[in-house]
């Protein structure tokens, strides 16, 4: 398997290595979290459909505004609901 390389879209000018995160088990709850930037939807929405082809059951949700970070609850019920999070940023 070659390496796998992740830009980092920050002003980092000596950026650290970061290790990619296990992918859940096939069966496993993901949430998508849209964060409501334009077209954050699109991305989603294929997303969603490649992940349920692979066998995960999705939850979607929003937060209120992208200027801010997810309210508490919010993360909470994420959290007690999924085995996985992905938040969505797009324009």
């Amino acid at each position: 398997m070659s390496a796998l390389e992740i830009l980092d879209p920050s002003a980092e000018r000596d950026p650290e290595g970061r290790p990619l995160a296990g992918r859940p088990p096939e069966g496993r709850t993901v949430a998508l979290m849209d964060i409501r930037k334009p077209r954050g939807d699109v991305f989603l929405d294929e997303l969603e459909r490649l992940l349920t082809a692979r066998g995960y059951a999705v939850e979607r949700t929003m937060k209120p505004t992208f200027t801010k970070p997810a309210p508490a609850d919010v993360r909470k019920e994420i959290a007690a609901r999924c085995d996985a999070v992905i938040e969505a940023l797009a324009d």
